[in-house]
């Protein structure tokens, strides 16, 4: 039984970018609008460096932190409310971002990976930090030697796209003193003005009002019932198994399109979800859901490069349902092509133009996707980052997890949620974390094909150590 001792801080202080400023306000884009204003994070676990101590990687971090923050200047103010119109805007004053250092008394490898979220709480592993901080940045050693690194921020500020752009680029910056704007796109980039903006005359499909349900205790399941729905597990898929399901997933036909290793993985999800639904007896459809990334979507001749390293919100919402039967009898290419038609009937500009003319007659109000509230029947919502750039070496090697997470969980939504992150070091295996009903956790745990494994400490190589020096 691991000795979950709180984790003790050492130091917080706050980090301003370098040089005077002119304070400015950053308004959110309709877009920001639609994720609730909760905090979300990428947390990073490293294995003990093969050289140096801990003490060594916060002297990087904080000789790093400034330098980032004028590529990333919005990240040094803090989220505030308008005081005319109560939408959020964040106010680059230049306040600072916030890092904090701590140390547990325990081992990365005493973590219960298969509820990472609840282990991590426990111990107290993710420091709270105000509403208004827009970025705290959280180095906590443990006792085998190894860390944890976590980027948190609000999710109105920035999408997991964001967050993965922030620690690539500051990898890049520890490594090489620079973050070279001429390559990959250029600078980041907040301007919303990228971004469709509000027709005059708002125009929108009823479709789309029917996708969202006001986030109020009474649309929602009540607590104790959402309490208690759900199991979460951590898997990895091996690279091989992922080209398994893609080639079992892909028509055979000259000319015809190869399913792609997101769409083949959720085929393979959509059907272990109706088995188990059929055997439940009690829904004749079942639903899968992917939330869509637009920034490719959005790029226009001239702004390529400010859409690929826009930080911010540019997502949305895909849905699908298929009665149970359909899924079953259906093979894995044919739902497959299910899963790519339900994905581009959204990944268009008109789309997220009606998305924008929604909000914009909605501001004020807070809604949730309609498919994850847990009634009508089951859904499962996927939230990939397979594609996203994520470089986690800072120098002192590849971290061995990287997971995006939100501190309020689900709360009192009862959908099953799923997200996809490729293992750190480009092996081509994934990390899948899961919230999901018991009954599809025991159906995918005891699948003969072993598509989705245990995550481990020995999987991710983080076993006890003798521990360095820390602070």
């Amino acid at each position: 039984m691991a000795d979950y001792s709180r984790v003790r801080v050492v130091s917080r202080s706050l980090v301003k970018a370098p040089g005077a400023v002119t304070p400015r306000i950053l308004a959110v884009s309709n877009l920001d609008l639609l994720p609730r204003p909760i905090p979300s994070l990428l947390l990073c676990a490293y294995r003990k460096p093969t050289t140096g101590c801990f003490g060594d990687v916060v002297a990087i971090f904080k000789a790093s932190l400034p330098s980032l923050l004028e590529h990333f200047f919005p990240l040094a103010g803090r989220l505030v409310s308008s005081p005319r119109s109560g939408v959020p805007e964040v106010h680059c004053d230049n306040q600072g971002a916030e890092l904090v250092v701590g140390e547990a008394g325990v081992e990365l490898a005493s973590l219960d990976y298969g509820a990472l979220g609840a282990s991590l709480a426990r111990i107290g592993a993710l420091v709270q930090y105000g509403a208004d901080v827009v970025l705290s940045v959280q180095l906590v050693s443990f006792a085998c030697g190894g860390f944890t690194v976590a980027w948190c921020s609000n999710h109105v500020v920035m999408d997991g796209y964001g967050l993965c752009m922030l620690a690539s680029m500051w990898s890049e910056l520890a490594r090489s003193g620079r973050i070279d704007t001429t390559r990959g796109g250029g600078a980041p980039s907040f301007d919303r003005s990228v971004l469709p903006r509000p027709r005059a005359v708002p125009s929108y499909s009823p479709s789309l009002t029917e996708a969202f349900t006001p986030f109020e205790g009474k649309h929602l399941v009540n607590s104790l019932t959402a309490g208690s729905y759900c199991v979460t597990r951590l898997y990895y898929v091996q690279e091989r198994d992922i080209a398994m399901l893609r080639a079992r997933a892909s028509r055979e036909a000259v000319g015809e399109r190869h399913a792609t290793r997101l769409e083949a993985v959720s085929a393979y999800l959509w059907k272990a979800l109706a088995a188990v639904v059929a055997a439940s007896g009690s829904d004749e459809t079942c639903r899968m859901g992917w939330w869509v990334d637009g920034r490719r979507r959005l790029s226009v001749p001239g702004n390529e490069p400010a859409m690929r390293n826009y930080v911010g919100n540019v997502g949305t919402f895909a849905l699908a349902e298929e009665t149970v039967e359909e899924v079953r009898r259906r093979p894995l290419p044919e739902v497959a092509s299910m899963v790519r038609e339900a994905i581009a009937a959204r990944a268009t500009e008109e789309h997220f133009q009606e998305l924008v003319d929604w909000v914009e007659e909605h501001k004020g109000g807070r809604f949730v996707e309609t498919a994850t509230v847990g009634l009508g029947s089951p859904a499962l919502a996927v939230t990939s980052f397979a594609s996203f750039r994520l470089r986690t070496d800072f120098g002192f090697g590849h971290a061995a997890l990287a997971m995006p997470m939100m501190l309020a969980g689900t709360g009192r939504l009862c959908a099953g949620f799923v997200k996809i992150v490729p293992r750190p070091g480009g092996d081509g295996s994934w990390v899948v974390s899961m919230v999901v009903w018991p009954r599809l956790a025991a159906a995918l745990d005891s699948d003969e094909q072993r598509i989705l494994r245990p995550v481990t400490a020995e999987y991710l190589g983080l076993k006890a150590e003798n521990p360095c020096s820390r602070l």
